[in-house]
């Protein structure tokens, strides 16, 4: 395969200076502000997101060097397979996270429920549309997070997948 490369399109700030104790995901951040600043040049870009009161943010996990194809996540004390988990040491290292959009102010995306650590660069936003991901009243099988999904809410980083 032929390599790809991205270019950030801006940078996600937070109150998480280092990996170590903040949010997993989410829904451990409620409440939880930060801005996104974006580059000028993709402002036309922004035009309608403010009628959107979610965003998806697609970043790069630009603390993490290497990968590993099977992993102990933060919600389990056995190794699972790396595509089986939401954690940060990929063959390519993408996080996504779905966060409250505040407001817009210029290039400027103010944003709650943030769990991303300050300076990650910014690859995409795509608007939130639960809609879109399934059919309401839809079962959903979530695999081994079942009897786990509730911890998220309170559980926070280490560094075990920074080297």
């Amino acid at each position: 395969m032929n390599p790809v490369q991205y270019n950030p399109i801006g940078i996600i700030h937070s109150p998480f200076k280092e990996l170590h104790g903040m949010p997993i995901q989410p829904v451990g951040a409620r409440g939880v502000k930060g801005q996104i600043e974006i580059d000028k040049k993709y402002e036309s870009g922004l035009k309608d997101l403010d009628g959107f009161s979610h965003i998806l943010l697609i970043y790069h996990f630009h603390l993490c060097n290497g990968h590993s194809l099977e992993v102990k996540p933060f919600l389990d004390k056995v190794k699972h397979g790396i595509f089986a988990t939401r954690a940060p040491k990929r063959p390519n290292p993408i996080g996504i996270s779905v966060v409250r959009l505040e407001k817009i102010e210029g290039t400027t995306l103010h944003i709650s429920n943030v769990d991303v650590v300050d300076g990650t660069p910014l690859l995409d936003i795509k608007p939130y549309i639960p809609h879109f991901d399934r059919e309401e009243g839809e079962d959903v099988s979530i695999g081994w997070f079942e009897d786990k999904h509730h911890q998220a809410k309170d559980k926070k980083s280490d560094k075990r997948f920074v080297d």
